[in-house]
């Protein structure tokens, strides 16, 4: 067994990367050596423009997708969009359904599957639900589903939406399995065999790019509406599932976000995703990934884990302010119930990882399956999550699929390191028919197994980690980018540095290291330390949130730290959000 990983993290500088390249004068110093460090040489590369994207005409089945909706569009045939239970699926859901209405299409309507009836994307119960539903036209044409954000692992859904006589375009970008599910075509970058380049699309820039191929596809019929729809206007809807997504934020992704917030910063965002901004108190002049990493999707993303997605989606649809602020409230409230159920399971899930610590004598398996049969489904990857960020290991969490089932929903999260979702492949191969379904990322995927079978599963994950994984990946680093310079405290840099992104996975926000004087400390709540510290050119204040613990602050302390405007108290005022700190001596 890997032994428990060290009392917090470690801070590790990354190597040092010259700044140089083709840089405007505006750009400072310690910009272009953050931007070098990621591998950035220039402002193309660090601002990358919507004009520098691949185009549509290079994605596998593009083709054949436009065709398809094309053909539907004309023939009146109806065209149902298939989302899914979280951000991008929803986001991808409201683009599609925007996006397709823009083109012509008048047939359209969109389900979206629940989490406890249902399950997982198009599956075969979702179908039966649909067949009973609308989408009648005067045609009389079999129906036309779209799913968005799923459908690679959908073999049996798909199949039974065929033997109904619909069609079925997946667009999707979750890893494919071993065989294609049986659509009529498919777009999904990541295909075996696809030389598309921007293979880190979230679900939402893939339907993104099937729309931006069927407008070129109409344009060359000649049977675009008059005016030509402006897609880019979607471009809002696409950065929120982007960035909830944690997908990695690689130069394709960058435009996408960049643009889309420009369009959030500027008022001209769909209404709801302006009334989740209100309802989370952001400043709307402001936004950056962050507050939609931490503020706008969680309130999306509610509704999936709680209730019922079709709120999230319809609060993305909804053109009308005063209806857009009425959904945003309710699911503000959802997550405020989210957060109360996670605390709670979070807690719970800690406890059993610290009895599993100490029945194997104060060590750790490199890692974990926890379970508990009161814990909700909706939840579980967020209790993941969380856990993997306090032990540093791969986590994954079970929930019954529903009161009482024997029947399991699974939720994992990992490590840098170790692919999650080529490990549970590995674990169907060894252990085959054991897992009902699975699919997912290199850093978080999904799965259903039956209760019996969790002790099996567990210790085949645990060997087949154990075999895989080094030892040193198991302690926490934090990469920092270095000191900065006193002169370097200021309010222009902390502004240059908050926007000089979009940051996010895999393109990580700015983060500095240094040893400070504590002058003066008092705790804010019952959690957190406020810290006014020696800059080494004057007094700077600083925040730990979660880091008061009853034991005041040593007298001399290094921190790693985030360098940020301090907008509640205005002006020139900087603060140092401390991420994690330890006595220096």
């Amino acid at each position: 067994m890997s032994a428990l990983p060290a009392p917090g993290p470690t801070i590790v500088r990354r190597p040092t990367a010259e700044g140089g390249g083709d840089w405007p004068p505006g750009i400072l110093p310690v910009l272009r050596r953050i931007y070098a460090s990621r591998g950035v040489h220039g402002l193309e590369q660090a601002r990358p423009r919507l004009a520098g994207l691949p185009s549509p005409d290079t994605l596998a089945g593009i083709q054949q997708a436009t065709e398809l909706l094309s053909d539907a569009i004309a023939t009146g045939r109806p065209i149902q969009v298939v989302g899914d239970f979280d951000c991008d699926g929803a986001t991808a859901c409201a683009v599609a359904i925007r996006g397709l209405r823009m083109l012509g299409a008048t047939h359209l309507w969109h389900a979206v599957p629940n989490r406890i009836t249902h399950g997982y994307g198009l599956s075969p119960s979702l179908v039966d639900t649909l067949a009973q539903t609308g989408c009648a036209t005067p045609s009389g044409l079999a129906r036309l589903l779209v799913t968005v954000d799923h459908g690679i692992a959908c073999h049996a859904g798909i199949a039974a939406a065929k033997a109904r006589g619909w069609s079925v375009l997946v667009t999707d970008h979750h890893l494919p399995g071993k065989s294609l599910p049986p659509a009529d075509v498919i777009v999904n970058p990541n295909q075996r065999d696809d030389a598309f380049p921007a293979k880190s699309l979230a679900g939402v820039g893939v339907i993104f790019y099937v729309l931006l191929g069927l407008r070129r596809h109409l344009r060359a019929l000649g049977r675009l509406p008059d005016p030509e729809p402006d897609l880019a206007s979607l471009l809002d809807l696409v950065a929120v599932g982007t960035v909830a997504d944690l997908v990695p934020l690689d130069g394709h992704n960058r435009a996408l976000v960049s643009a889309g917030l420009r369009r959030l910063r500027a008022g001209h965002g769909v209404p709801g995703l302006q009334a989740l901004i209100d309802v989370a108190g952001r400043d709307r002049s402001r936004l950056g990934a962050s507050d939609i990493g931490f503020a706008i999707a969680p309130r999306i993303n509610a509704a999936g884990r709680l209730e019922d997605m079709a709120l999230g989606i319809e609060c993305l649809l909804c053109d009308e302010p005063g209806r857009a602020r009425e959904l945003a409230a309710v699911l503000d409230g959802i997550n405020a119930e989210r957060r109360g159920v996670q605390q709670g399971m979070v807690e719970e899930a800690e406890a059993l990882a610290e009895r599993c610590s100490r029945g194997l004598s104060g060590s750790l398996p490199s890692a974990l399956c926890l379970f508990d049969a009161d814990w909700h489904p909706g939840v579980v990857g967020l209790v993941a999550s969380r856990l993997k960020e306090a032990m540093h290991r791969p986590v994954v969490a079970f929930a019954p699929s529903e009161p009482g089932s024997d029947q399991l929903r699974g939720s994992a999260r990992s490590i840098p390191g170790f692919h999650i979702r080529d490990a549970l492949a590995a674990v169907d191969a060894a252990e085959p028919g054991m897992i009902g379904k699975f699919g997912g990322h290199a850093m978080a995927a999904g799965l259903s197994l039956p209760r019996e079978a969790l002790p099996a599963f567990e210790a085949a994950l645990v060997a087949h980690a154990e075999s895989v994984i080094d030892p040193g990946l198991l302690q926490m680093e934090l990469l920092s980018d270095g000191p900065l310079e006193a002169c370097e405290l200021d309010r222009r840099h902390a502004e240059a540095l908050r926007d000089g992104g979009p940051w996010g996975q895999g393109f990580p926000e700015p983060l500095f290291d240094g040893v400070f004087e504590v002058l003066a400390w008092r705790p804010v709540g019952t959690r957190h330390l406020r810290l006014d510290l020696d800059s080494g050119a004057g007094r700077i204040a600083g925040i730990h949130f979660g880091g008061w613990n009853g034991t005041p602050p040593a007298p001399r302390i290094r921190i790693a730290y985030r360098l940020q405007p301090d907008d509640y108290r205005g002006g020139d005022a900087v603060q140092l959000v401390v991420v994690h700190r330890e006595d220096a001596f």
